[in-house]
């Protein structure tokens, strides 16, 4: 008889909730149990479930002994404590991006984990997506020579509310922390130096935060490639991202995905499909990937795809952004400890 993951989730808000009934799709799994601060507004959901165990106190879940796996859903401020105490409850951690707001704190909660000889995949979901896995494929069995340029579009269809700018952490640490992710998985190489020009000019609300909604950041790897990133919290069009690795044999190219590849001629013009709206849509099978493969990483025993060190490079990454946009110069990640 197979054997049956049993995973508690802590949060379910958004992404918890997709989480959630991605691994209640896994016939290897059982989502025994789910706490949230808001449990009374999550019971109808997880009654729909099956999820037998509804409860406001994840140390329920942390001291279930048939529990393996927990999913860490909650407010990023939050995580490297949970971190810390599932690591010492000897569970197996997802935790969502970014591990926190701080390197230090960040740090402390990855060795905790390695310390305890638990599995920790962080959600950088991008990386499961069909496009980029073409991409890094295409790069890393050499088919269009050394890495030269790799160039990353990623804009958001709107930007978001005030009050989740409070404690967004900033446009890098918040959004494009994916992108600096995914420029590492693209070129198989570290970052060595970042550089950003920045601005405010959808909302001055961004600004009132110390923030900015527009950036175009430089990136040069140890292996020599470039990388350019341009961000953007609102594009008029929707959810715009592409990437091109452009190497000494050729270029690998990705385009936007679309909610069908029709395409209308006429006399007036040629018009198309705006690109699949937001990330739950143009992620929504990435999603299910990443709980794939950690759910097979505990029960076969790999690596996780994603693990700690991947997470703290990309907040390295991030912090020395927000760096350069601040002292407006070229920042090497060596200052980022």
């Amino acid at each position: 008889m197979q054997h049956k993951l049993k995973i508690g989730m802590i949060g379910a808000g958004r992404i918890g909730k997709i989480h959630a009934e991605n691994l209640m799709r896994l016939p290897q799994v059982i989502v025994k149990s789910v706490s949230d601060v808001e449990v009374d507004a999550i019971r109808e959901w997880a009654a729909g479930l099956g999820i037998g165990i509804v409860t406001k106190d994840y140390r329920e879940i942390l001291s279930d002994p048939e529990i393996e796996a927990v999913f860490i859903c909650s407010s990023t401020h939050a995580h490297t404590q949970l971190i810390a105490e599932a690591a010492a409850a000897k569970k197996h951690i997802f935790c969502e991006k970014p591990i926190s707001f701080d390197l230090e704190e960040s740090k402390k909660a990855v060795k905790a984990a390695e310390d305890a000889g638990v599995k920790l995949q962080i959600g950088f979901n991008r990386r499961f997506d069909h496009n980029f896995k073409k991409v890094r494929e295409v790069v890393r069995e050499g088919i269009i020579g050394d890495p030269h340029i790799i160039k990353i579009t990623s804009r958001d269809p709107e930007p978001p509310l005030r009050e989740y700018l409070r404690h967004s952490g900033g446009i890098f640490i918040d959004m494009a922390i994916h992108d600096f992710d995914m420029a590492r998985y693209l070129c198989g190489s570290e970052v060595e130096e970042v550089y950003v020009a920045g601005a405010s000019l959808i909302d001055p609300v961004f600004g009132e935060f110390g923030d900015i909604d527009t950036a175009v950041t430089t990136l040069k790897f140890a292996n020599g490639a470039i990388g350019v990133i341009d961000n953007s919290r609102k594009a008029a069009y929707g959810y715009d991202q592409r990437v091109e690795v452009f190497g000494s044999k050729g270029s690998v190219v990705v385009q936007n995905d679309y909610p069908n590849t029709a395409e209308i001629l006429t006399s007036t013009g040629v018009y198309r499909d705006k690109p699949l709206y937001f990330f739950l849509e143009r992620y929504k099978d990435a999603y299910v990937e990443e709980t794939v493969r950690f759910v097979e990483s505990i029960l076969s025993g790999s690596d996780v795809p994603v693990n700690g060190y991947d997470g703290l490079q990309a907040e390295r990454i991030a912090h020395a952004a927000r760096k350069s946009m601040l002292e407006k110069r070229p920042v090497s990640l060596s200052e980022i400890p």
